[in-house]
């Protein structure tokens, strides 16, 4: 699995001419880093005399964390999954109608799951974002920073986790699938809105 790759072995294997790993594996690990900078502020808080009175809170931000970073872990190899399923689908015959229908009908059928992967990354990175405000809210003031990071690698995933279902979307022939993904960025984007500033306003307020 590409998760448990050497960091150096992944990196040349996502600059070499193949298309996989590509950008929906890098959204996903993205996100990936950003929930375990949550964990590592959450675990450098809990047993601190200082912060006794968030120290439930924090357990379940780790908690939280922990299964947001354990879900795009499997992410990462579930988009390069679903890649190579669209590009096997184009190997199918077509030398007579029936199999030019079916090869047709898979080929839209792995579109749409080629651009559900990416928009569960984009949904989960959403929800690092918004844990992230809390991590920085009752974190250790001396790791806080790290709370920062995490929101912004969770932005830079959630942005890049969409562009890969543009990708797609603009291929998918069902017109109420494309309505129904488009309308589930419209709703990532609105919730997105503000939220990095939120968490980076309330990082600069603290260590000034």
């Amino acid at each position: 699995m590409l998760i448990d790759k050497k960091v150096s072995n992944f990196l040349d294997e996502l600059a070499s001419n193949s298309p996989t790993p590509g950008g929906g594996s890098v959204a996903a690990l993205a996100g990936a880093l950003g929930a375990a900078l949550i964990s590592m502020v959450g675990n450098l808080t809990v047993g601190k005399k200082k912060y006794e009175d968030v120290e439930e809170d924090i357990k379940k931000i780790i908690s939280s964390s922990e299964k947001l970073r354990y879900e795009l872990s499997q992410l990462i190899e579930e988009d390069v999954k679903v890649f190579n399923n669209f590009m096997a689908t184009y190997k199918m015959p077509k030398d007579t109608e029936d199999e030019k229908k079916m090869r047709t009908k898979k080929i839209q059928e792995a579109l749409v799951e080629a651009a559900k992967v990416p928009l569960k990354t984009a949904y989960k990175c959403l929800d690092i974002m918004i844990l992230s405000q809390e991590a920085a809210e009752k974190g250790n003031i001396n790791v806080i920073s790290d709370a920062g990071v995490a929101v912004l690698m969770a932005e830079a995933a959630l942005e890049s986790a969409i562009l890969n279902v543009k990708i797609n979307l603009r291929m998918i022939k069902n017109e109420k699938i494309r309505e129904e993904l488009s309308s589930s960025i419209k709703e990532l984007l609105l919730k997105e809105k503000g939220q990095k500033e939120k968490v980076l306003k309330k990082i600069e307020e603290k260590i000034r």
